[in-house]
């Protein structure tokens, strides 16, 4: 048991809320690029009315779901009792599953369907959106913490 304990890939809570925040930005941006280059395949107008709806999809995904999950993995990851929690907690274990469904249907719409890339990008706007927005509250929580440990409000 000891031995295994040793191979956990352990990080401060600190590093698990920037990887946190980093993952979720990285993978809004990818998925913006994704429909970036869908986009430029149709015309200007048709392109601004998908751009428009994908990113009122995206302020609805980011208000009523994103948002919500960042804070509640923000307070689980505070919540941890360990300093040096698994370097995997920065995602609660049950939304493991979630992400690889999610990364199945991408992968699957994007490849193997028939569905139009264009009107795809509306889906990739709007999911890419929210966590984009929603990695910016890991940063504001690690902005805030770090500066109150800075002025010694906290330990």
């Amino acid at each position: 048991m000891n031995f295994l304990y040793k191979l956990k890939p352990a990080a401060k809570k600190f590093w698990l809320q920037l990887l946190a925040g980093l993952m979720w930005s990285g993978v809004g941006l990818m998925l913006f690029i994704i429909a970036r280059h869908w986009l430029v395949e149709v015309e200007l107008f048709t392109e601004v009315l998908l751009l428009i709806a994908g990113l009122t999809l995206a302020a609805a995904i980011y208000f009523w779901g994103f948002s919500k999950l960042a804070g509640k993995n923000i307070r689980r990851i505070e919540a941890l009792p360990n300093q040096k929690p698994c370097l995997f907690a920065f995602q609660a274990w049950t939304s493991y599953p979630l992400v690889a469904v999610m990364i199945a249907m991408g992968i699957y719409l994007r490849v193997y369907s028939s569905f139009p890339h264009a009107l795809l990008a509306i889906t990739y706007i709007g999911i890419g959106g929210g966590l984009f927005g929603s990695s910016l509250h890991y940063y504001a929580h690690l902005f805030t913490r770090e500066s109150a440990m800075a002025i010694g409000a906290e330990e």
